[in-house]
């Protein structure tokens, strides 16, 4: 296997979703698993559960907005070439409807443009029957050595 610094965005996020390397830390504090990945896109299946419920017993939007900015991010990661990177700078979550608890949902990134310098996405947090929980977009900074 190549060394991450070699690998191509997507080839980073094929290795992740096949096990090869680790998953980001950040899916043992909002449950997700990178679903599907192809150039321009992310999937992600995602869960709330008790952990990630506010004060009055529902899910906590952060997790629609966590979710969200990891698919949008993903998706931009894929067509990046090998030791380029890309930081969040906008992200802007409308919230649909309330998330529910216990339940997959899928959470899922497109590339909508992308230049030299930065690079737009949104993402949708949808159930299997496609109802719509929640919509982001994403701007990102393209970051080269």
């Amino acid at each position: 296997m190549k060394q991450l610094q070699e690998m191509t965005g997507l080839e980073f996020l094929q290795a992740m979703a096949n096990g090869d390397i680790p998953r980001a830390s950040i899916s043992e504090t909002i449950p997700m698993d990178l679903h599907e990945i192809a150039p321009g896109y992310a999937c992600f299946k995602v869960k709330a559960d008790q952990r990630h419920l506010n004060p009055l017993g529902g899910v906590h939007g952060g997790f629609a907005a966590t979710a969200l900015d990891s698919a949008t991010g993903c998706a931009i990661h894929t067509t990046l070439e090998a030791g380029v990177g890309y930081g969040t700078i906008d992200l802007n979550v409308k919230m649909c409807r309330p998330v529910p608890k216990d339940k997959e949902l899928l959470a899922t990134g497109q590339v909508i443009n992308s230049s030299k310098n930065l690079a737009i996405s949104e993402a949708k947090l949808v159930d299997e029957d496609g109802k719509l929980y929640a919509h982001a977009t994403a701007t990102c900074m393209i970051i080269r050595p």
